[in-house]
């Protein structure tokens, strides 16, 4: 562990050679770290190696939601469907391994998928899944962060799109941003177009928190790796193990919360600064809200979408909803 009072000679001999983000990224990073309450934005847990820790997050047996969004989906599929009706081009912002679209583009017989995620690799290697899987759809991968706005390829058919946001990605979210985020997906849709998205209804305490806090340490590893990915972006210096993962339900606020909490005093440097931490400080990596179904219904609304139809799972955990644009 590095200790507080290092010397600056022997810190800066350890940051990592690396090509820095551009620095608008950069500037995020390290406003987010010189914050009092310090922070990283979660887009940043995914890089390559996050999004195969967050694929296995996905299998394990505390983490409810993939498995209960796709029960749900295959037990409401054909109403799904029905009610999606002539839906024809899918876009599905922070797509990952493309596997929840790829089922429904075959279930809509789907002409065109974009893809879009912050992790170029790994949703070109989806990108190549969903492909040999339909041989017959214009599939595209475009790497980008949905929150800085997304500009789609001038080919893509501006009809007959459906936005699809599964995985409640949207209680990512502080609610003001995740209104502006629906009022981008509004925009992407179209005039004619619609959204499918996923969200985790409240619930048991001790459900939610297992969840996020598995036995097996996979989601530590998970929230402690954004430390790695921001060495690269930013050229800092955090060593990731003398970092604890929590993971806990906040009631008022009705969101999980992650942290990652300094095990000892600890001096972070990064090309032109850096920050001391306390023993016990912690940095805010994740939200993850949710929402009652009228209040999120209330908010679509707000977004500007309309006709809204939604499905439960039958322990009503997890709901699916239709809007239209």
């Amino acid at each position: 562990m590095r200790s507080a009072h290092a010397s600056a000679a022997h810190a800066l001999s350890r940051l990592p050679v690396v090509a820095l983000a551009p620095p608008a990224c950069r500037r995020e990073i390290l406003a987010g770290l010189l914050s009092q309450q310090a922070s990283i934005c979660p887009k940043y847990f995914y890089d390559q190696r996050g999004s195969e820790l967050f694929e296995a997050i996905t299998r394990l047996p505390e983490y409810y939601l993939t498995r209960t969004e796709r029960a749900l989906m295959h037990r409401h599929g054909h109403a799904i469907a029905e009610a999606l009706g002539d839906a024809r081009v899918v876009i599905e912002p922070g797509a990952g391994s493309c596997d929840k679209a790829r089922m429904l583009c075959r279930s809509l017989a789907a002409t065109h998928f974009v893809g879009v995620d912050i992790s170029a690799d790994y949703l070109q290697d989806g990108i190549a899944r969903l492909r040999r899987a339909l041989p017959g759809i214009d599939a595209r991968a475009v790497a980008g962060d949905i929150t800085a706005g997304l500009r789609l390829p001038p080919d893509v058919p501006a009809t007959r799109r459906l936005v699809f946001y599964p995985g409640s990605s949207i209680g990512n979210f502080d609610p003001p941003q995740a209104l502006a985020l629906l009022r981008q997906m509004r925009a992407l849709a179209g005039n004619d177009g619609a959204l499918l998205i996923g969200i985790d209804l409240p619930k048991d305490r001790a459900v939610l928190e297992a969840a996020y806090d598995d036995a097996a340490g996979v989601t530590a590893a998970f929230n402690r790796n954004v430390l790695s990915h921001i060495n690269r972006l930013a050229g800092s210096d955090f060593e990731p193990q003398q970092w604890r993962h929590l993971a806990f339900f906040n009631e008022a606020a009705s969101r999980i919360e992650m942290h990652l909490q300094a095990m000892g005093a600890q001096r972070v440097r990064w090309p032109g600064g850096g920050r001391d931490f306390a023993a016990g400080e912690r940095i805010h990596t994740e939200n993850s809200y949710k929402y009652p179904l009228p209040a999120f219904l209330a908010m679509l609304r707000e977004a500007g979408f309309v006709a809204c139809q939604s499905w439960t799972d039958a322990r009503g955990w997890y709901a699916m909803v239709h809007a239209r644009a």
